[in-house]
């Protein structure tokens, strides 16, 4: 049985983008029944969160939370090789994180009735993003 596979968000600059569905599709595709499922993406501009999915205002919280907590352009910052969100994005990387580990039951993923996996882009531009989803069963 396969228990991995890769994929590819494109995302249209920063936000959140959510891809559960994505996820959910890989785990039942892969054949899992119960066990963990670990997502990694391969990046260090972006992340990998578990978040609010029905409100859309508390993710556009959240950005305007890191915007005052990491901001664009801060010349505190010397690592500006691709633009003023070079260090930002970096920043907000390490402060969340790029991998998360979520239980499998019954062939789908065991979240709670609010949450939605998402990548967090922190990027101004337009990203293509790897993704890797391995089931532990």
């Amino acid at each position: 049985m396969r228990h991995s596979d890769r994929l590819t968000i494109d995302t249209s600059g920063r936000g959140m983008w959510e891809i559960t569905e994505r996820i959910d599709r890989v785990v039942r595709d892969l054949g899992a029944s119960d066990g963990l499922c670990h997502l990694f993406l391969h990046h260090t501009s972006a992340s990998l969160v578990l978040c609010e999915n029905a409100d859309p205002s508390v993710r556009r919280d959240l950005e305007r939370f890191f915007a005052r907590l990491v901001p664009d352009g801060d010349p505190i910052f010397k690592h500006v090789v691709e633009g003023p969100d070079d260090m930002p994005a970096h920043l907000r990387t390490i402060l969340t994180q790029n991998s998360l580990m979520v239980p499998v039951r019954d062939g789908s993923l065991d979240l709670g009735t609010w949450q939605g996996v998402f990548v967090w882009e922190h990027r101004i531009s337009p990203q293509r993003r790897r993704l890797t989803v391995t089931l532990l069963d």
